[in-house]
Order: C-alpha cells, then sequence, then structure tokens
C-alpha cells in the first residue's frame, strides 16, 4: 500500500509523523510523494488557527485523489483530538481519526481500513498513562529501525511525556493532547541507549513542559534533572537537547546541569509569551518579570554562552501599549537569538475567549511587524558576535544554495544556530549527513552561519 503523511506543527507532530511512518514501512507499505499515494495522513496542529484552517482546505485538495474504493484520508494530531467525529460526517473520504493518544493504535487501524473498505474508525479517548509505542518507544532492545523519511541523520527526537496541566488562557493543548503523562525513566533511558547505538550523536527529548516530568508520577519517578543527567552518562552520546520548557518548573537543578554536563548542549528554548506582569497574570502563566529574568540570569552565570530562544504573543486581549512596550524591553534585556512571534488568537474552549477587550487587527498587526523588525536587528548582531570563532557543526542535509567546486552542507552548532560550510572537491557521492565537523565562522548571514571547516569530519 502507498501512503504519504503531511505534517503541521510542532517538533512533537514532526517526531510523530516519522515514527509512524517507519511503522507503516514494518508492515510492508511504501511511503510516496502525495501524487503516488493511495492512502493520505494529515497530522494537524490547532495551537493557532492558521494551521487549523490549513487542514480543511488540503482535505479539500484531497477529495479527487480519493475515488478510488481502496483510498482515503486518516486525520490526526490536535485538530483530530479536537473535531472528532465531525470529521466523518463532513468529508466522506476521512475514514479514520486518531488524536494524540490514539496514535499507538493507528499503524493497525489503518491496516484494518485498507483491508475493510466500508469501515471507519475513531480514536480521540485519553488513556490514564502515557501510550507506549511499538518500535524503538516499546522494544529498546529489539532490532534496530531504520530511519524514515524526514529524519536526520545522525538526530533523533524522543518523547519523555504527553500533554500540559498548566492550562494557560490562550493555549488549547491540555484539551487537545490531554493532561500530563510522564513516560516511565526507565522507558526513556533504554529508548536513548538504543538510538545511540544505531549511530544517533544528538537525542532532542520532547514535551509539552519537560521541566515538570515526573511529576505527575506523584515521586514514584525521578526528576528532569535527575533524567538529564542519566541520559548524558550514556556512552557515545554527543549532545542532547530538550524542548519545550515552561518556565515556573525550570528547576535549579536543570539551571545547573547546563554548567555540568558536556554534552547539554548551550541552547534553551524558554517561552516568555509576554514582557507584561499585568498580560503575564492575565495569561496565567504564575511567573512575573523578576522570575524570569532571575531565571535568565542563572542560565547565564552556569553557561556563558547559552543561547536563548523564546516564544511571544503579542495582542493577547487586554494588551496596552505600554504592555508591549514592557515586551519590547524584554527582547533588548534577554537578547534572544531568536523568536517564533504571533498575533494572539481566539482558540475554542480557552479562557482567553471571554477577555475583554479584543486588541484591534491592525493594532495587532503593527506591533508584531515592530517586535519581528527588532528581533531580527539583534538576531543579527547576535551572530554577527559570531564571527572569526571556532566551533562543531553537525552535518544535516546539503544546503539549498551550492557554489562550484564542492558541495556545501548545512549543519547546526551546539547552540542550535545554522552553518553553511563549503567542502571543495567533493561530490554529492560523499555522504557528511550525521559527521561532526570543525568549523571556523567566517560569515554571518540574517538568520545564519558560514564557516570553513578546519579539519575533515568524523
Amino acid at each position: 500500500m502507498k501512503f504519504t503523511v503531511l505534517t503541521f506543527g510542532c517538533q512533537m507532530n514532526v517526531h510523530d509523523s516519522d515514527w509512524l511512518i517507519r511503522a507503516m514501512e514494518s508492515r510492508g507499505w511504501t511511503a510516496v510523494e502525495e501524487s503516488e499515494a493511495d492512502i493520505f495522513i494529515i497530522n494537524t496542529c490547532s495551537v493557532r488557527d492558521k494551521p487549523e484552517q490549513k487542514v480543511y482546505s488540503v482535505l479539500g485538495r484531497l477529495a479527487p485523489l480519493c475515488k478510488n474504493p481502496g483510498s482515503f484520508v486518516a486525520v490526526g494530531g490536535c485538530v483530530a483530538q479536537q473535531i472528532g467525529d465531525g470529521f466523518l460526517e463532513k468529508f466522506p473520504h476521512v475514514r479514520l481519526v486518531f488524536g494524540s493518544d490514539g496514535i499507538a493504535q493507528a499503524p493497525d487501524a489503518l491496516v484494518d481500513l485498507a483491508a475493510n473498505h466500508e469501515k471507519r474508525l475513531v480514536l480521540t479517548d485519553f488513556l490514564g498513562d502515557y501510550p507506549e509505542r511499538e518500535g524503538g518507544e516499546v522494544q529498546p532492545n529489539a532490532d534496530l529501525i531504520p530511519p524514515g523519511i524526514g529524519t536526520i541523520p545522525g538526530q533523533a527526537f524522543v518523547n519523555i511525556m504527553q500533554g500540559c496541566d498548566n492550562f494557560c488562557a490562550y493555549c488549547i493543548v491540555p484539551y487537545t493532547r490531554g493532561r500530563q503523562k510522564s513516560r516511565s525513566s526507565e522507558a526513556v533511558i533504554k529508548e536513548c541507549a538504543h538510538l545511540v547505538k544505531s549511530g544517533v550523536r544528538e537525542i532532542t527529548l520532547l514535551g509539552q513542559n519537560v521541566n515538570s516530568f515526573g511529576i505527575d508520577k506523584k515521586g514514584e519517578d525521578i526528576s528532569f534533572a535527575q533524567l538529564l543527567y542519566k541520559i548524558s552518562a550514556i556512552e557515545g552520546l554527543e549532545r542532547i537537547r530538550f524542548t519545550t520548557s515552561h518556565p515556573k518548573d525550570i528547576a535549579p537543578e536543570v539551571i545547573k546541569a547546563f554548567g555540568e554536563l558536556p554534552n547539554l548542549c548551550p541552547s534553551l528554548h524558554l517561552p516568555v509569551q509576554s514582557g507584561s506582569d499585568r498580560i503575564l497574570k492575565k495569561m496565567g502563566r504564575k511567573y512575573d518579570r523578576e522570575r524570569y529574568l532571575g531565571i535568565v540570569e542563572g542560565l547565564k552565570e552556569a553557561c556563558p554562552n547559552i543561547s536563548l530562544t523564546t516564544d511571544l504573543i503579542v495582542g493577547f486581549p487586554g494588551e496596552t501599549d505600554e504592555d508591549f512596550e514592557q515586551t519590547m524591553d524584554m527582547l533588548e534585556r534577554v537578547r534572544y537569538e531568536s523568536s517564533f512571534s504571533f498575533k494572539y488568537s481566539d482558540r475554542p474552549g480557552v479562557a482567553a475567549v471571554k477577555m475583554k477587550p479584543k486588541v484591534p487587527e491592525d493594532v495587532a498587526q503593527a506591533r508584531l511587524a515592530r517586535l519581528q523588525e527588532r528581533q531580527k536587528r539583534i538576531t543579527r548582531k547576535s551572530l554577527e558576535a559570531l564571527e572569526g570563532h571556532e566551533t562543531v557543526v553537525l552535518l544535516e542535509r546539503l544546503s539549498k544554495r551550492q557554489e562550484e567546486g564542492g558541495m556545501t552542507w548545512r549543519g547546526k552548532d551546539p547552540g542550535g544556530r545554522v552553518v553553511n560550510v563549503h567542502f571543495a572537491g567533493y561530490g554529492e557521492e560523499q555522504k557528511l549527513g550525521g559527521k561532526l565537523v570543525k568549523v571556523k565562522i567566517t560569515e554571518a548571514k540574517n538568520h545564519s552561519l558560514v564557516g570553513a571547516k578546519v579539519g575533515e569530519p568524523w
């Protein structure tokens, strides 16, 4: 059976899609381009309205491609959890709907539906515990799983938890991914060791709020900081990253780890959302400017070269010009290397829907443009400060722009910055994905760096 997976949203969705591809390939299915597929799997995101609307557009586009009896669409992820069997009512070519906990059952469900053309299924029940999956997550000592489409050589994502208990006023995640459920530390550590054994050099730990890992176990499991130290000790693991962190839950031991663990990358995504205490309180973030800036100070003391990135929302209900200027001030104080910034949009069922007054669209757009322009200047200066410095880059893939006399590869330094490196005399037959190379930064671009290799890749 030929299938394709279309993915929207966060790194957790990317990881889920990659696992799903491998699970279906292990059943003899073949991952192909959309134009060649019989079965279409859409992994959806509903954190903001725009990606949700894209799902409906894609479903309309796929309808003419599902005329054959064996062709159908499966919708998974957050929008699937939110809409449920509404997809079956509105779109006849949708025959499977699975939520965040239902993904573990999705592979067998897809095989079942491919054989039974009249059947339709909805898998949106939340489970009490983390739903372990086949393959690396549930059988860490099984045969090594070949990388699926979309994987980056040498890198892997590992889910350590799912769901969230914070219920921020603007966020739909607790309603679409459920309450927090941590995996057992033993399962996480075994999976990480399994991946390193298979050749993975960098692991990114994933969760809606990794800092609260284990809290839902009521003390029965280890803390996130303890998990970091145990994973760091895995022989052969060169780099560890994690995302996402809620500032209210980051422990002093986690901050300390950035100064003590040699393979914990000096890079942290720490969403601030707003620089205004008044707006942070309305958002239900449970920290203020002073607390957040104290965390930043601690991180920079533990790891002076740490690269900080963040999420920002402008136009939250009731946000005044003064509130917005405090967010702009936060950019200058922290000097984030990059940020994901968005206009607030109502999401169904969240507390902020009822909050007044709403910020006019044109005001929110103007604020977003100002913020992004300021961030662009800060990012450029941060990257320019790295010119002349040496670093180690984990190569990922060929760069989009090539030059004569060799091949140019792109990868990331320990801080998570994109670095393009030219290899004179190399051809396409030399596969460098997953290799490390020492480079000297020669030029800063708006969002990336250029480096010259110092020595050969290993």
